[in-house]
């Protein structure tokens, strides 16, 4: 499947960093097995939307237990955004022009639903690598300005909905935007960016829309972004104040996100013929294993031992085997999740923040 060079879904990085795009343009995509997945259970999706939807009478059902219950949630996440609308249209599946504020730009609504005065686009994530959030979403508002100029003549538009639906994580996000704030950006925002990326021209910029970039590996910003930690020697924490600290939290996770990102690379290009002085490749540890699994039964049970391990499936591998519905109704109320080990993150995080020592103290003073 072709894409834009300025392609919505890719839209976070290139307005936050505007010459990655021409840095790119040509570096080769490494194919990825979760990309095959999530393009398999959008394609599940969409047959299963097309024929809730009367658009075909053709019954889908996917062979994977799982991806068939997360498709339907999907397709029930958009009956209920429909219930909600006056008499709506849904488009699944529908390429948006973006043209008129991105240069070449289009882009595939997973669906969209339109009714007077509402636009609402439904964008299923499959992956669980990352939380996608609604709020803020370049790629979805993209997406609404495509969808405006195919759609403002038929309908009065004047609120756009988007939706993030990643049903492996449990996770579902709407955000809700005027039209008027919608154009703003787009004006002030996009255009902008989208007009130096084109060009090749604007600022490198690091930070966490480096993940998906393919010169993540070898670009100099990220480089420089990373290694202005040098110049903390790393003593002992309490020979660094509270202000050192925090900005090192800031940034460790990127770190050492950058630094595997430079090992792999490093790796790669190793075994494919470049030296690095001082540096070699060797074999790897690896554990022992048995050539053939039913011969090792055969043996054990014929010395008169049993070879298997007796244990209750994890909560994961059960689901699989019963499925969502009937794990539910069977094991719904022995299930508990404990309190999860207390982590230090951004006040960004979503998350509500726990007492502190210090807070419980003063509850009891």
């Amino acid at each position: 499947m072709s894409h834009a060079l300025l392609s919505p879904s890719a839209s976070h990085r290139w307005i936050e960093c505007p010459p990655s795009v021409r840095l790119t343009e040509f570096m080769e995509d490494k194919p990825s097995p979760y990309a095959d997945e999530g393009t398999l259970a959008h394609s599940i999706a969409e047959s299963k939307l097309n024929n809730y939807l009367g658009y075909t009478d053709k019954s889908v059902k996917c062979e994977d237990t799982s991806m068939d219950e997360y498709t339907d949630d999907y397709v029930a996440f958009v009956a209920e955004q429909m219930r909600v609308l006056n008499n709506p249209s849904a488009f699944v599946e529908q390429r948006v022009d973006c043209s008129k504020y991105v240069p070449e730009c289009y882009g595939t609504c997973d669906t969209l639903i339109i009714s007077d005065g509402v636009l609402h686009i439904c964008d299923l994530k499959y992956g669980t690598g990352v939380k996608v959030d609604a709020v803020g979403n370049d790629q979805l508002r993209i997406y609404a300005l495509g969808a405006l100029e195919m759609f403002s003549c038929l309908y009065d538009i004047s609120t756009v909905r988007m939706s993030i639906f990643q049903p492996r994580l449990s996770h579902c996000d709407t955000w809700e935007l005027p039209i008027d704030e919608l154009l703003k950006w787009a004006d002030e925002v996009l255009v902008p960016a989208a007009k130096q990326a084109w060009n090749g021209e604007g600022e490198f910029k690091a930070g966490e829309h480096c993940s998906f970039c393919k010169a993540k590996s070898t670009c100099r910003k990220r480089a420089e972004y990373n290694l202005e930690l040098a110049r903390y020697e790393f003593e002992p924490p309490t020979t660094l104040d509270d202000i050192e600290i925090a900005a090192i939290l800031a940034k460790a996770d990127e770190l050492v996100s950058w630094v595997t990102d430079v090992k792999e690379y490093a790796l790669r290009q190793a075994l494919s013929g470049v030296t690095y002085e001082g540096f070699k490749v060797v074999e790897g540890r690896s554990n022992r294993k048995y050539t053939d699994e039913n011969a090792v039964v055969d043996a054990v049970k014929n010395a008169g031992f049993d070879p298997y391990e007796h244990n209750v499936l994890g909560i994961t591998a059960m689901t699989a085997m019963l499925g969502k519905k009937r794990f539910n109704e069977l094991l719904g109320g022995l299930i508990e999740k404990p309190q999860g080990k207390p982590t230090l993150v951004p006040v960004s995080d979503k998350r509500p923040a726990v007492n502190t020592a210090q807070e419980d103290f003063m509850e009891v003073k």
